[in-house]
């Protein structure tokens, strides 16, 4: 699923123009990313949580040529899966 099919069912299932439910889900990832770009945690019960993790500087290789290289520190998004989510996937969706 896209964005954008996410607006236009947004506006399908609330009755609403595509305008205003493409307005909605641009404000819900506008304050999604602010709200990790703060460092704080989002925690969607029955979905799943959003947060940053830091990672350090390493060494790494360069698979093309074997070369040892430093991969400068990083942070990163990172998506757990809710219970509630994992169980219906596991279930088939039922």
């Amino acid at each position: 699923m896209t964005r954008s099919d996410l607006i236009e069912q947004l506006a399908e299932c609330k009755n609403i123009s595509f305008a205003k439910a493409e307005a909605v889900i641009h404000e819900i990832f506008r304050s999604m990313t602010d709200t990790l770009l703060a460092g704080n945690r989002i925690e969607i019960r029955g979905f799943g949580s959003f947060e940053i993790r830091s990672y350090d500087t390493h060494s790494g290789r360069n698979p093309m040529s074997g070369e040892i290289i430093t991969v400068k520190a990083k942070k990163l998004p990172f998506f757990k899966t809710g219970k509630e989510l994992k169980e219906r996937i596991s279930a088939g969706g039922k």
